[in-house]
């Protein structure tokens, strides 16, 4: 159990501090209705809204581009997306083909016992597509659109659907 929590840590402060990615692309589309800076979407029927925090990375290492999103509440709720060949403005799918390339997670931390904080991915169990991150809008620093996606938590099996998701997130360029 505790080498769950400090894969789940390491992954966190992955996602937090590392993607690879740039895009001159501009949309010119809607992105959704999050407002500046937040991460929106129903986990399993309830509301979620990062009200802590939510920040963005976009690194491109020669051709290659990243781009990760984290959205993070006051519950110890995070919701995180990594875009590997990441183009700007389109449609990736979450699995699929892109089973290396585009992933989701979303993480219930428990502050009193890290141990038992839990989280779900995707894709999971082979190629199939288990949800979608669609941006809509590009501009150079700051990215919009909506994802909804179906997680499995590996410790329980459980499944989680992520639904209505919606972001606006400035990022950093590296």
């Amino acid at each position: 159990m505790k080498s769950n929590f400090l894969f789940i840590g390491a992954m966190f402060l992955f996602l937090t501090f590392s993607t690879s990615s740039c895009s001159d692309d501009d949309g010119d589309g809607g992105g959704g209705n999050a407002a500046p800076g937040t991460v929106n979407a129903t986990i399993d029927g309830a509301s979620f809204t990062s009200d802590v925090a939510a920040s963005g990375n976009l690194v491109t290492q020669g051709a290659f581009a990243t781009l990760t999103i984290l959205g993070t509440n006051a519950n110890g709720q995070a919701l995180n997306f990594v875009v590997n060949g990441f183009d700007g403005v389109g449609t990736y799918d979450i699995g699929g083909a892109n089973t290396i390339f585009v992933t989701a997670s979303y993480t219930e931390a428990n502050a009193s016992d890290p141990t038992a904080s839990q989280s779900w991915q995707a894709p999971y169990d082979g190629d199939a597509v288990r949800g979608t991150f669609e941006v809509t809008s590009d501009n150079g620093d700051n990215v919009q659109g909506t994802f909804e996606f179906t997680g499995k938590n590996s410790n329980d099996g459980s499944v989680v659907d992520i639904t209505n998701g919606t972001f606006n997130i400035d990022y950093t360029t590296f």
